[in-house]
């Protein structure tokens, strides 16, 4: 096993990493990062595990059966098709590649060689979304006539001047697309997606993606959008996110039906299904890592294979396509802390973003007065 981006979020991989190495299932032979590897008491470097700055002298003198590539997203391609011509299985970070061109090349990489990348969407390996599934599919919700998603968080000035990438749209020439609906709140349509999935039996194929985009900082991309995705088959999907919350909405999932309302706390696994008195925890998450040494073992089937991820892809792509963020000022921010801790909010944005999603809406279906008209994108199918 190796790691490749083993500080930043690739110190929560290396956790995940420790007692599976402990336990003898896997040995952790490298890390790799461009700076010095940082310490986690949570994560302590094995004795006689590599350090390496460049990935390609690791694969070369390591030799690993699996690595974890958790870089920043404009890298993923290069890495992953250097890991699996190496003869090495993959778990990659979402999101996985930043267009379908790259999604479609990585796709020929794993034909070629044979091998398996799993990627990193962790919640789909949730008990609760299995459970959510299945009353979806033996239809307890009738027939589903709309998926959305909320989710209301806060980021401080620290969080953007975590990487030179953070907030950044292109990098160097190259794609990176860091932002709200792109990283930290990925998780919460890929869900949708992931029942939209359930419901035709197979990923679904977006025709056209309406978006709405906002910013409170002199950044590149979105801190707080609504979008709606329409599909060749399947319900509407609606996204109402924002990382310049009032308050905190962890994360939710609303699935409705002719017959009843599900939602889904995805990040706690807190799931209300039609008669049920209130939301229960629905215990159990498999890790995609041991979920991927599995397939390895047995040939257990993948959670998150690459080709499930392809109509996230695809949104992502028109997302990059789509119009610089609006720029959000004025008395409709406040702002609260200072340096690195200060933190700009946008005021009503809870609960415009609420009725969005409860309403599958965009905030300028809602008369938000300070929401603007959509970018609305048709999704041009490739031969």
């Amino acid at each position: 096993m190796a790691v490749v981006g083993a500080n930043g979020h690739g110190r929560w991989h290396r956790r995940v990493i420790a007692p599976l190495h402990a336990s003898g299932r896997l040995e952790l032979v490298a890390l790799v990062d461009v700076r010095a590897v940082e310490p986690d008491p949570d994560a302590p470097v094995p004795a006689g595990t590599g350090v390496f700055t460049d990935h390609r002298e690791m694969l070369r003198r390591a030799r690993p059966d699996v690595v974890v590539v958790c870089t920043p997203p404009h890298t993923h391609l290069p890495i992953a098709r250097d890991v699996l011509t190496s003869g090495a299985d993959l778990l990659l970070e979402k999101p996985p590649v930043l267009s379908r061109a790259e999604h479609e090349t990585l796709t020929d990489v794993l034909a070629e060689t044979g091998r398996a990348c799993q990627v990193g969407f962790q919640a789909l390996g949730s008990a609760a979304l299995t459970r959510l599934v299945a009353a979806v599919t033996q239809g307890r919700l009738g027939a589903v006539v709309g998926i959305s998603t909320v989710a209301a968080w806060q980021r401080a000035d620290g969080y953007y001047a975590r990487a030179p990438w953070a907030g950044r749209r292109v990098v160097a020439g190259r794609p990176v697309l860091d932002g709200a609906l792109a990283n930290p709140l990925a998780h919460a349509w890929m869900q949708c997606l992931a029942v939209a999935e359930a419901i035709v039996g197979r990923p679904v194929t977006p025709t056209l993606v309406e978006l709405e985009r906002y910013r409170v900082r002199p950044i590149e991309v979105d801190d707080t959008a609504t979008m709606r995705v329409t599909s060749r088959s399947g319900p509407p999907i609606v996204a109402a996110v924002t990382l310049a919350a009032e308050g905190f909405v962890r994360g939710e999932v609303i699935v409705d039906g002719t017959a009843g309302q599900a939602v889904l706390e995805y990040p706690t696994d807190r799931l209300r299904l039609p008669g049920d008195p209130g939301a229960q925890v629905v215990p159990g998450r498999v890790g995609l890592l041991e979920n991927l040494l599995d397939h390895r073992a047995v040939g257990a089937p993948l959670i998150a294979p690459l080709a499930r991820t392809a109509p996230f892809t695809t949104v992502l792509e028109v997302i990059q396509q789509a119009p610089e963020p609006t720029l959000l000022g004025g008395d409709l921010v406040t702002v609260s802390g200072s340096g690195a801790d200060r933190v700009v909010s946008v005021r009503g944005v809870d609960a415009a973003l609420r009725a969005a999603a409860e309403a599958g809406a965009l905030l300028s279906e809602l008369a938000v007065p300070w929401a603007v008209p959509p970018a609305r994108i048709e999704v041009v199918a490739k031969d």
